[in-house]
């Protein structure tokens, strides 16, 4: 897949059918709208293409709130990758970019730097100035403009509502990593370098990876059971672990951080590219009296999540 951060395509890569959304989260919405786009694209032997925004229009128009983002830009694009995708195109979002039109959009952007073939929405799609184009727009502007344009309906969750980023972002807040894993059809990650900690984890028998949340969503506070994934000899290899996620109390932590102990590691994971998936939540994060009780509690929170990540039999 081909990365792009403009709108300017060579000539075989014009003509394209596209997906467009934000797609954080890339849930499984998100992909029935890639995946349309994708049979469109076989089915008129053209590219398949992916428009999403970034930074994530949020970020312009509501600063001062927390962060949320379920797939920073890295891990967007290696989900999108793994969808078969030709095309990933990540136009940046400004001021000058959310005052255009929707028929400015659609004629300059659409037609004009993409030669769009084909267009696909989620039913809930808007853009332009204001928000204003919304999905039917579009599809009338498709039909002057001469692209054509499908319109795809929202997807039910398993407890029959709807499959958003806004019912995963719930789920992660309220500690129920299970349910957003069912509206996300994977595990949610955490992923970042490791960097380096107090080393607190090495000295009471269970060292630890630190990963920054830096965009993340905030996920409630606490520990879980993990998977966490390395690159090694040219393949990702998953580990099974427990971890920490919160300002650590008992230390007099200030700074929300992840610390993942892996099972079975002796390996030395500073400076790596590491990938944590969250299972479950095992319980809220506490203050210890005393190391000696931190040390007995972490034994059997890894306990717990070495019976959850069990192989079933």
């Amino acid at each position: 897949m081909r990365i792009l951060r403009h709108g300017k395509l060579s000539e075989a890569e014009r003509g394209a059918a596209i997906a467009i959304g934000n797609f954080d989260g890339v849930h499984q919405g998100h992909r029935a709208v890639i995946a349309a786009a994708g049979r469109v694209a076989a089915a008129a032997g053209s590219p398949h293409a992916v428009l999403t925004f970034e930074p994530h229009p949020r970020h312009l128009f509501h600063p001062e709130e927390p962060p949320f983002r379920l797939t920073p830009f890295r891990g967007k694009a290696r989900l999108i990758a793994g969808l078969g995708v030709d095309l990933l195109l990540a136009l940046r979002f400004d001021k000058r970019f959310a005052a255009q039109s929707a028929e400015a959009f659609a004629r300059d952007l659409l037609v004009g730097a993409l030669g769009a073939h084909h267009v696909v929405v989620g039913e809930d799609f808007v853009f332009g100035q204001g928000r204003r184009g919304t999905a039917a727009q579009l599809e009338a502007l498709g039909q002057a403009q001469g692209f054509g344009v499908t319109i795809v309906g929202a997807v039910a969750a398993a407890n029959g509502g709807r499959c958003s980023s806004t019912s995963i972002r719930e789920h992660l807040r309220a500690g129920r990593p299970g349910e957003a894993a069912a509206l996300l059809g994977r595990s949610w990650e955490i992923e970042g370098r490791v960097r380096r900690g107090e080393a607190r984890g090495r000295l009471i028998g269970f060292p630890t990876a630190n990963l920054a949340l830096g965009d993340y969503l905030r996920p409630a506070a606490g520990v879980y059971a993990i998977r966490a994934a390395l690159a090694e000899d040219g393949r990702t290899v998953w580990h099974d672990g427990v971890a920490n996620l919160g300002l650590r109390p008992t230390f007099g932590g200030q700074d929300l951080r992840l610390e993942a102990h892996l099972f079975d590691f002796a390996g030395n994971l500073y400076g790596k590219h590491l990938r944590v998936a969250l299972v479950e939540h095992l319980r809220p994060e506490r203050k210890f009296p005393g190391i000696d009780a931190l040390k007995t509690q972490i034994a059997a929170d890894a306990e717990a999540a070495r019976a959850i990540l069990a192989p079933a039999p």
